[in-house]
C-alpha cells in the first residue's frame, strides 16, 4: 500500500535566489555598521509588492532595494532599478506607511549594490542614498 500523504522532496534553492539572499545579508550588515536600525526584512505588502529592507536613521524611514550581481560584466546593479521598479517600491512604501500607527516625518528610497558571491571573499558594497524620489502618482497625506 502506498501511503497517501507522502512528502515531496525539497528541491534545492536556485543559485540566483541564494545570491540575492546573500546580498541582502551583506547590505544589512553594512547598514548596521553605518548606524541604521533595521525595522524589517523582505516585507511583503499586498500580493505583488516587496520591500527588501526597511530601516530607520534618525527621523527618516528608509526603504532599501538591494541588487546583487556576481560581477560587473552583467551591468551595474543600480541600472536594474528602472521606472517600473520605482513605482512598485513607491506603492509598497505607501501601503507600509499606512499600516504604521504614527507616520514618519521623512522617507527616502536607497539602492544598495552588492557585487560578488558567497565563495568569492569580500564583496563590493555600494550605498546610493536618496536614489530616487517618491514616484508621481503617489503622495503622502498625513
Amino acid at each position: 500500500m502506498i501511503w497517501p500523504f507522502t512528502r515531496k522532496k525539497r528541491t534545492p534553492e536556485p543559485p540566483h535566489l541564494r545570491t540575492g539572499r546573500w546580498g541582502e545579508k551583506q547590505a544589512e550588515r553594512m547598514l548596521k555598521h553605518k548606524g541604521f536600525y533595521i525595522l524589517n526584512r523582505r516585507v511583503r505588502v499586498g500580493r505583488r509588492d516587496e520591500l527588501d529592507l526597511v530601516a530607520r536613521t534618525g527621523e527618516t524611514l528608509v526603504f532599501v532595494e538591494v541588487k546583487t550581481r556576481r560581477d560587473e560584466r552583467f551591468g551595474r546593479p543600480v541600472k536594474a532599478v528602472r521606472r517600473a521598479k520605482q513605482k512598485t517600491m513607491g506603492r509598497a512604501a505607501i501601503r507600509y506607511i499606512r499600516r504604521m500607527k504614527q507616520p514618519p516625518p521623512y522617507i527616502r528610497f536607497d539602492v544598495i549594490e552588492v557585487i560578488g558571491s558567497e565563495g568569492q571573499g569580500n564583496p563590493i558594497v555600494r550605498h546610493i542614498e536618496n536614489a530616487f524620489p517618491l514616484p508621481r502618482p503617489y503622495r503622502i497625506k498625513w
